[in-house]
């Protein structure tokens, strides 16, 4: 399951926000929940306002004035009885996981699981039996939907390899068919790059021919070629700062530089659903940790005004660095970083800001400029802006921008710089590429066709979802769309049925997120065309025929509403 530091929803309360009971229309899915909207407006609040015709009452904040749009995020908490009822699901499978266990220590039920030999029972222990317990006893009964080996472009649509299982998920055999064009409703394919055919393949198959495929050095060595010195110039410029590096692993970008920016003596304020990437390079650091609740900029500013008061543990000296760490768009929730709010916070403390943008980069703003670009504010009040290649760009790799102090310094104290091998020249050509067409510097329109599809897309996908009467969460603007399950037969049963309808997504469940908030996770393309998003065909039940092709080839695809309302498990 994808890694992601997440809290329950019962603390996502923030700025005085409070929950109001909802209904919507003609569904009555949310009736026994809350529903907490997030909105920020322009004008002034009205002394008595009128309750609108679907009972959402929205909530206001004074800091209305440093946002140029309404801001409009939803959490909806999970309802009583089917908070009860996912305890109860996973109870019944812990009491059977012991059940299982027990026969499987007297050799009544074959173990799987790598243990120790007879004749190393006195060393110490190299696998710790019971931390793999969740993966033993409930992560083996649905693994069969993560991993799905996939044969062809990540694109609007994709060609999978089918595999079964004889030993209840604990090995997998192909069978050498395929499942032809599943829709991907997965990757993080956003401005639709990722693709074989058109001016990036194009122009990574020529740097190929010129430069090879891999370096086989470091920057700093023999590794340094002029496509990555282009690469950084135009990164800067996309981003409207000085100066930029680039890095060949996104993941790294961020576990090794924040060591590299903080250390001993320094305090890191940490958003509480930050990726693990960001976790871990702050733990790297050495420095102090302190976690805030979810974009919530009072649980922030209390940390931040301890953090000048007290100083630091001990001594009561003063704090050599405070360092904000926050995304633009969270992976898991569908939330957008509230980054005016922050970056007034920060300035107000003379705190440093680290912004990653991974997932929000070509995803969001006018000009495909991220989370700043979308608030429509100035680059120079972020101090360090990172982000990754990996999502809109359809490459690999991250990257840094700032001022050119802050970049001359990476390049020497980085380990991530200093010791990695270079970015493959065929990756960097994609990405030089591709930001070019975001930018219009290709002397087309089809960037900004791409992020108007985009947008359009995103909005579309959640209205309809919400129209059906699924419970899905973050913002209306962010391509990322979690819509809630909650019980744990759920998360497998719902990634099954959906590729036996060839759409492929993502299901997540806890640990990687709280254990009552298991969803499935969709991102939005602008690859995705409305025909794919709402198609009204239904598709035959069976899925795949005698031959190595699927009958899958029909370019048909059951709209969503008929398919989500024929599972059983979403059954009225």
């Amino acid at each position: 399951m994808p890694p992601s530091m997440t809290k329950s929803s019962a603390n996502k309360l923030t700025n005085g926000d409070v929950f109001h009971r909802t209904s919507n229309g003609k569904t009555s899915s949310r009736r026994n929940g809350f529903v907490k909207n997030h909105c920020l407006f322009q004008q002034p609040q009205q002394k008595n306002p009128r309750p609108s015709e679907n009972n959402h009452v929205v909530s206001r904040t004074t800091n209305a004035s440093l946002y140029n749009k309404v801001f409009v995020e939803q959490f909806e908490e999970t309802p009583l009885l089917v908070a009860v009822l996912t305890y109860m699901g996973y109870g019944i499978l812990t009491i059977f996981g012991y059940l299982r266990d027990f026969l499987r220590h007297w050799g009544m039920e074959k173990c799987h699981v790598a243990r120790e030999r007879e004749e190393q029972k006195d060393f110490v222990p190299l696998y710790q039996d019971f931390e793999n317990f969740y993966t033993r006893n409930l992560y083996m009964r649905i693994r069969d939907n993560w991993n799905r080996p996939i044969c062809s472009v990540p694109g609007a649509k994709m060609d999978l390899l089918e595999r079964a299982s004889k030993d209840y998920n604990w090995t997998f055999q192909h069978t050498g068919k395929l499942v032809k064009d599943v829709i991907n409703m997965g990757s993080y394919n956003y401005l639709g790059f990722a693709e074989n055919t058109g001016r990036c393949a194009d122009a990574a198959t020529e740097s190929t021919h010129h430069y090879g495929i891999g370096v086989g050095s470091t920057r700093y060595e023999m590794g340094n070629l002029d496509i990555h010195e282009e690469l950084e110039q135009l990164v800067a410029r996309f981003l409207g700062v000085e100066s930029s590096m680039a890095f060949g692993m996104g993941f790294a970008t961020n576990s090794m530089n924040i060591p590299a920016l903080a250390g001993k003596g320094c305090l890191i304020l940490s958003d509480e659903l930050n990726h693990a990437s960001l976790v871990l390079g702050a733990r790297l650091s050495g420095s102090i940790i302190r976690v805030f609740k979810h974009n919530n900029m009072v649980s922030l500013e209390k940390l931040l005004r301890d953090a000048i008061v007290h100083g630091q543990p001990r001594t009561r000296r003063p704090w050599k660095k405070i360092l904000i760490l926050v995304e633009g768009i969270y992976s898991m929730e569908g939330s957008i970083v509230r980054l005016p709010e922050v970056i007034a916070l920060k300035k107000r403390y003379k705190a440093f800001l680290y912004l990653d943008e991974a997932h929000s980069i070509g995803a969001l703003g006018p000009r495909g400029g991220g989370v700043v670009d979308y608030f429509a504010l100035d680059p120079k009040d972020v101090d360090i802006m990172m982000g990754t290649f990996t999502k809109s760009f359809g490459a690999a790799g991250g990257y840094i921008g700032g001022k050119r102090e802050l970049i001359d310094y990476l390049r020497s104290h980085s380990h991530s710089a200093i010791y990695a091998t270079s970015m493959s020249p065929p990756v960097s050509q994609q990405i030089i590429t591709s930001m070019k067409i975001i930018m219009g510097e290709d002397g087309t329109t089809l960037g900004v066709v791409r992020l108007r599809q985009l947008s359009e897309n995103t909005t579309y996908f959640r209205r309809k979802l919400r129209e059906m009467g699924f419970i899905i969460y973050g913002n209306d603007d962010s391509p990322v769309v979690p819509m809630m399950l909650y019980m744990p037969a759920k998360i497998g049963a719902f990634g099954r049925e959906m590729l036996k309808r060839n759409i492929g997504t993502v299901v997540v469940g806890f640990p990687a997120t709280p254990i009552i908030e298991s969803r499935a996770r969709f991102c939005v393309s602008a690859a995705h065309t409305r025909d794919i998003l709402d198609t009204k065909s239904r598709l035959k039940n069976s899925r795949l025929d005698d031959s190595p092709r699927s009958i899958s080839d029909s370019r048909n695809v059951q709209h969503f509403r008929e398919t989500w309302e024929s599972c059983p498990i979403f059954s009225p």
